[in-house]
């Protein structure tokens, strides 16, 4: 199973069993309370940071709902951290959403897509954003909060990475996307080639961002590897995902796991042995991280859960 966590008497922290080893059931719920008021404070954090960039987050699809949700899923991840040192996560996945939504749903070009793309990088390599690139301006605000961490300095570079990543990954998505719905299913990639492109899902850019702004030493020390498994758990997220809105998806015309094979069962099979390997990989960070061990567990089992009911857009 994915391990489980327990709160420490202050609420932040694992602490241990109960006496006799027996389930605690007002603890759990103290737990599942403080996260809750967690997420609330981020949510609200949220709204206010998207209130201000009203050219950047219309209030259809950017509603109430995808900030809760946001939230929610940042805080069940760690729950021990405080409402302040979860907001950086926050607003880096609110980055990705709007990221997500330029290139999915505005973009109608390649070259549109690629401008995107180089203001981004741009703005991640230090250059200041045009005064009309409301996505830039928000990336600097967020990268200026990231970098007053003092370990920012030093994984500078990792950031930069993941950024790349992330946004040569949702431009790939796009050029896929476009040739699905011209009817080129030829040029759909096969599922390997779709996993492989996981970073279009913007997790492990998030999970960098965190680490590097809440990180200690031990964390900090094992970036490398906490990256890799964060990049497995992204690939199992990527198909939680696309298990849990195939519906909508075909409704708004996005690519889709379930598009590439015959058989669903192939695809739940396939995220079925990407979470073993999720296990594995954790296994030898216990020792070292184990609170980043548990939240890259975490992340997996909020979504395997997350995503039977819910979608994070609330757009129909």
């Amino acid at each position: 199973m994915i391990p489980a966590l327990t709160t420490a008497q202050d609420g932040t922290g694992t602490g241990p069993e109960p006496a006799g080893g027996g389930r605690d059931e007002l603890r759990d719920a103290r737990e599942q309370g403080r996260i809750c008021g967690v997420a609330v404070r981020g949510q609200r954090d949220l709204q206010a940071s998207a209130a201000a960039h009203p050219e950047l987050f219309p209030a259809e699809p950017f509603d109430a709902m995808l900030f809760a949700n946001i939230s929610l899923a940042i805080a069940f991840g760690a729950p021990w951290c405080t409402p302040q040192q979860l907001r950086v996560a926050n607003r880096t996945v609110l980055w990705g959403f709007a990221l997500d939504w330029l290139i999915d749903h505005r973009a109608q070009s390649q070259d549109e897509v690629d401008r995107l793309v180089g203001r981004c990088v741009s703005v991640a390599a230090g250059e200041p954003p045009a005064a009309d690139d409301h996505l830039g301006a928000y990336l600097a605000a967020l990268q200026d909060e990231l970098a007053t961490t003092p370990a920012f300095a030093a994984h500078r570079s990792l950031w930069q990475d993941s950024l790349g990543a992330t946004v040569g990954a949702m431009a790939r998505e796009w050029a896929w996307r476009a040739a699905w719905r011209s009817g080129d299913r030829a040029a759909l990639p096969s599922l390997d080639a779709y996993l492989a492109n996981a970073d279009n899902l913007a997790c492990t850019i998030v999970n960098v961002a965190h680490w590097i702004h809440t990180g200690d030493e031990a964390t900090l020390a094992r970036l490398d590897d906490l990256v890799a498994v964060s990049d497995e758990v992204q690939r199992a997220l990527r198909l939680a995902n696309d298990l849990g809105t195939y519906e909508r998806d075909l409704r708004w015309g996005d690519l889709n796991a379930l598009l590439l094979v015959d058989d669903r069962a192939e695809v739940e099979q396939r995220l079925a042995a990407l979470v073993d390997d999720c296990r594995r990989m954790l296994v030898p960070l216990r020792s070292d991280c184990p609170r980043e061990a548990d939240y890259l567990a975490r992340q997996i089992g909020f979504s395997s859960g997350f995503y039977q009911l819910a979608d994070f857009w609330g757009m129909s």
